[in-house]
């Protein structure tokens, strides 16, 4: 597993742009941007084309941030 910092906007209500930073394990970059667009509509109930993703960053070990993401790339 890799770990993955992912970063966008998304259309929801009247506000017209949220921003995000999610960092989050995959096996490929394509599974992280699947894995965002589930997370964000089950959350928050926008569509696919509601969501804006700007950066898309695999991250070393010793930049994870998130306790869960850690441990399931590390193992620690």
């Amino acid at each position: 597993m890799k770990a993955y910092r992912i970063s966008g906007t998304f259309r929801m209500g009247v506000v017209k742009e949220n921003p995000f930073t999610i960092e989050l394990a995959a096996k490929k970059k394509d599974e992280a941007i699947d894995k965002i667009y589930a997370l964000l509509g089950s959350r928050h109930g926008v569509k696919r084309r509601e969501i804006k993703i700007n950066e898309i960053k695999p991250l070393k070990k010793d930049e994870i941030e998130d306790p869960v993401v850690r441990y399931i790339v590390t193992g620690e």
